[in-house]
């Protein structure tokens, strides 16, 4: 296999992890930003530290799956990965266009799984490994919403007595910690998807005998997507953190308390999880604790519609790259 061609692959691989960080920015620092903790320039630097340390903590079970758990890594060839990828990344930066809080993962996976359908049907996909996928993915907005509404209702309950003022001044300070929690699990779970993608090319073209992730992808993809965190995701911040529903200190660190655990849960059993899917559910949890009516749920449903068309969305993306690389090569 022609070596530049691999590290062009695999440039476009670290590509699409930095727009994973633009993209998933807002996520990180909405709600901070939101709440007044800390500005949007502290919020990135915060965020974008813990989403690099992140691989000091969790393994590369995720990588795995996404490397050699959904897709027949026989049947794949770099161009395949070469399609997916820009399928992802067309995806994302569309996305990020609209203002639309969408999944990288979702992007990844569709394009990854559009160009190997499209070069090997149908058998190229992995059955056991999408039904975990799908059901973390699916489950995921739920369990952060549930977990935002307990967090929110406990705390409540908790502070009840509590002057304003004290309580604010605290949440401030714990919410500092949530947001470096939700951080690391953002770096921890959506970094290994780039790991698990490079890795299955470098298998692929023969520079490995075998799937295991060495240490340098581990270090480019963490760096990849800190760095497209300090870029910011302006256009989503917006959306996440005001849009939805109205947050406050305490808000923000009910919200992201949950979503930190699901992900957390999620990357230990090696399930590639929609970060965006979790906080924005943690978020919805979040307002509906204090009334239903605090949640914009228009806001929420033309949410969930985006993520809806991102697998299928990026698939054919994905697709149509592999037949023209295919094609003119």
């Amino acid at each position: 296999m022609n070596l530049i061609f691999v590290v062009i692959i695999i440039l476009i691989a670290l590509a699409f992890d930095y727009t994973n960080g633009l993209h998933d920015a807002a996520n990180s620092i909405a709600t901070i930003v939101s709440t007044r903790v800390l500005t949007p320039r502290q919020a990135v630097a915060w965020a974008a530290f813990f989403n690099f340390v992140a691989f000091l903590i969790f393994g590369t079970a995720v990588a795995a799956t996404i490397g050699k758990g959904l897709i027949d890594i026989s049947l794949v060839t770099p161009k395949v990965i070469f399609g997916g990828l820009l399928g992802a990344i067309s995806w994302n930066l569309f996305t990020w266009y609209l203002g639309l809080p969408t999944s990288s993962s979702h992007a990844l996976i569709g394009g990854y799984a559009g160009a190997a359908i499209v070069k090997g049907g149908f058998g190229v996909i992995i059955a056991s490994g999408w039904i975990k996928t799908l059901v973390f993915l699916v489950l995921a907005p739920g369990i952060g919403l549930v977990l935002g509404l307990l967090f929110m209702v406990i705390t409540m309950w908790m502070v009840r007595n509590r002057r304003p003022a004290v309580i604010t001044k605290w949440s401030r300070r714990f919410q500092l910690v949530s947001a470096a929690l939700y951080s690391l699990g953002h770096g921890g779970n959506d970094a290994q998807k780039t790991m698990g993608i490079i890795t299955s090319l470098l298998v692929t073209a023969g520079f490995l005998k075998s799937f295991h992730v060495p240490l340098w992808v581990v270090l480019s993809a963490h760096t990849a997507i800190a760095l497209g965190t300090l870029s910011g995701g302006w256009r989503i911040v917006k959306t996440m953190g005001q849009k939805i529903t109205k947050l406050r200190p305490l808000d923000g660190f009910c919200a992201e308390t949950a979503s930190a655990i699901s992900i957390f849960v999620a990357t230990a059993l090696g399930a590639p999880v929609s970060t965006t899917h979790v906080i924005t559910g943690a978020i919805s949890g979040v307002g509906a604790a204090k009334r239903i009516s605090a949640v914009r749920w228009d806001i929420t449903v033309r949410i969930v519609w985006a993520w809806l068309l991102t697998i299928p969305g990026a698939a054919l993306v994905g697709g149509a790259v592999y037949l023209l690389v295919k094609t003119i090569s």
